[in-house]
């Protein structure tokens, strides 16, 4: 056992995208949060100005790349410079939301792999490791050639379910692509799953485009996604669960990105409750009655604790 002491070897620091979690991981480590401010000048620049010392110590920097993607991005890039210039011992991102993690292949000719893009950027600018929480696309891991430590949020929505103690519970995969993650949720609330198969595009704006795979007829639903972004997806899977006979809908997804009016479906939907995680902060006037955000920061924290401690990471890797 190390006898390693992160109140004097670790440091947190907070960007712009989710402070209010960034200073829950750091409570639960017995920390403050490092001093950095940012500025944006009148052409769009972005200063971040870093106003402690690091050098020598082990830090961590939190920041989810959620909308405005592109301006969150651009943050860790100049911090994760500013801190290999400091000397800092070790860089560590993070990212509890990884956006660009959808575009993680070619589908048709010309078209970039941005995540791998973005892989490269943050590695390059000075970062020794890498935490995320469910990815989008699992081999974005394997774009990196750092340490990667991908977490399960699944397990903290499986815990919050299995607390409800519903009845007759089936777990839906709102497509194809997402069964492998569907089965390993049912599996831990020891229920079966269901498929809506999906008849044209991804985020089908009609119910009559979706049909159910499974018996689901006056069985309570959790539609378990890892992104509600449009907020359609969720809303027309949840009307044509209902239409199939389901007594009740359920969503379970770990990113809440809320784009758009994606609130408005959720409110307009039969919903009778939306589970997400604090990975991306959401603005009051979305926080609607129908949301429910759990917490991450205990496994955050937990995580870094491990890292920092040389213990194993991998037993927080599983449900």
């Amino acid at each position: 056992m190390s006898n390693k002491n992160i109140k004097d070897e670790v440091k947190v620091f907070s960007l712009s995208s989710n402070k209010p979690l960034a200073e829950l991981i750091a409570k639960n480590l017995g920390l403050e949060l490092g001093q950095c401010s940012i500025q944006t000048f009148s052409d769009g620049e972005i200063q971040v100005n870093v106003e402690e010392t690091v050098r020598g110590y082990d830090t961590y920097i939190i920041q989810s790349t959620n909308d405005p993607s592109d301006q969150h991005l651009m943050e860790i890039l100049i911090l994760l410079d500013a801190f290999k210039r400091a000397s800092a011992k070790t860089i560590n991102v993070v990212m509890p939301y990884f956006g660009y993690a959808r575009q993680d292949r070619k589908t048709k000719a010309r078209e970039p792999i941005t995540a791998k893009l973005i892989a490269d950027i943050i590695e390059k600018a000075g970062a020794n490791r890498v935490m995320a929480m469910d990815l989008h696309a699992t081999q974005v891991q394997g774009f990196f050639d750092i340490p990667v430590d991908h977490l399960n949020g699944m397990a903290i929505m499986a815990e919050y379910f299995l607390a409800k103690k519903l009845e007759d519970v089936v777990v839906v995969a709102p497509d194809h692509g997402s069964v492998k993650r569907a089965r390993n949720f049912a599996d831990s609330i020891n229920a079966p799953i269901a498929i809506l198969d999906r008849r044209g595009p991804r985020d089908a704006t009609t119910d009559s485009q979706l049909s159910v795979v499974g018996e689901i007829a006056g069985k309570t639903c959790i539609l378990l996604d890892d992104i509600v972004d449009t907020g359609r997806r969720v809303s027309t899977g949840a009307h044509a669960l209902m239409k199939s006979g389901a007594k009740e809908v359920y969503a379970a997804c770990t990113h809440a990105v809320l784009s758009g009016i994606a609130t408005t479906y959720l409110k307009d939907s039969p919903l009778k409750e939306m589970v997400v995680t604090d990975t991306i902060e959401i603005p009051t006037h979305k926080q609607i009655d129908k949301l429910t955000v759990l917490s991450t920061a205990d496994l955050f924290s937990e995580a870094i604790t491990r890292v920092h401690l040389e213990e194993p990471v991998s037993p927080l890797f599983n449900y």
